[in-house]
């Protein structure tokens, strides 16, 4: 077992990465980051972005590395695919994590290749037994081949399935029992998810398996109007976090204490600055919460 990135040795909660804000590495902001050296929790990189044998991306990872704990986040896998896993591209992965030695590996609950095509989507999946099974293999396959525990992410979803017979938070706990599997919350999907399907989004943090989460994500959305006029949220990565992802943030925090919290922004990058500031916002909704022995959260005074 790689021991870089074993979340069962961080703690009760399976955590590798600092219990901080993170931020996720773009190339625009590497020569700021490297001339400012901010003080920041960790990193977080694409995995698919650093496939290539070398150049300027891997010169700039690798000195970064050298001074900051690293998250990778991959988009490619498509674990609920189909087809049978891509091979190759699970021995790229594989070569990157024994080369960067991450803290945490993660992936989407989702698929995004069917016979030889590949989607530049993060598709959803009916939650049913078959659909259980076929994910549970590919975990296990993913884990084993990369000798990790990989954290699992909950999709932003745009519609339902008829075929659907479990609840998206007691599948992705199935999943856990199943595989040993972590979790990885996105607070912004959960609430993209709940406006479109029209669910109570704190009803679904109540009930999400949060012992098994080893790392939160936060990010930006955009709105508009399905063809009866009712907001539809599309899960973009290209703003900032709105009020609503912010309060259930902030709510989980008060129910369970710290977490690692990355913030995302996949397009219209801004300064670095910018991205900074909302992960120390994230730090600022931790510090108002404390655990006690037993592991339970409580507000604290600032």
């Amino acid at each position: 077992m790689n021991a870089a990135i074993d979340a069962r040795g961080g703690g009760p909660r399976n955590v590798a990465l600092p219990r901080r804000g993170g931020v996720g590495l773009k190339p625009e902001h590497f020569q700021a980051i490297a001339a400012a050296e901010p003080d920041v929790g960790f990193f977080e990189v694409h995995a698919e972005n650093y496939m290539g044998a070398g150049g300027p991306p891997h010169r700039w990872l690798t000195r970064l590395r050298g001074d900051y704990p690293l998250s990778m986040h991959g988009v490619g896998l498509s674990i609920g695919g189909a087809r049978p896993l891509d091979h190759a591209h699970l021995q790229r992965l594989r070569d990157l994590i024994l080369r960067y030695q991450p803290r945490s590996f993660s992936e989407h609950l989702a698929w995004s290749t069917h016979e030889s095509g590949f989607f530049n989507d993060l598709l959803p999946l009916p939650y049913n037994n078959e659909t259980l099974r076929l994910v549970c293999a590919h975990i296990d396959e993913v884990q084993a081949a990369l000798s990790c525990r990989m954290l699992l992410e909950n999709p932003s979803r745009y519609l339902g399935f008829a075929a659907s017979t479990w609840a998206e938070t007691d599948f992705l706990g199935e999943i856990v029992k199943r595989t040993g599997c972590g979790l990885l919350l996105d607070i912004n999907n959960v609430h993209v998810s709940a406006t479109n399907l029209a669910f109570d989004a704190r009803d679904y943090l109540a009930r999400f398996p949060m012992a098994a989460v080893g790392e939160i994500h936060l990010a930006g959305h955009a709105i508009e109007a399905d063809e009866q006029g009712h907001a539809l949220l599309i899960d973009t990565h290209d703003r900032p976090l709105v009020g609503e992802v912010w309060a259930l943030y902030a709510a989980v925090m008060d129910g369970h204490g710290p977490l690692p919290t990355l913030i995302e922004r996949d397009a219209d990058i801004p300064p670095f600055e910018v991205l900074l500031a909302e992960a120390r916002q994230a730090e600022a909704i931790m510090a108002t919460v404390c655990l006690d022995a037993g592991g339970i959260a409580h507000a604290k005074l600032v």
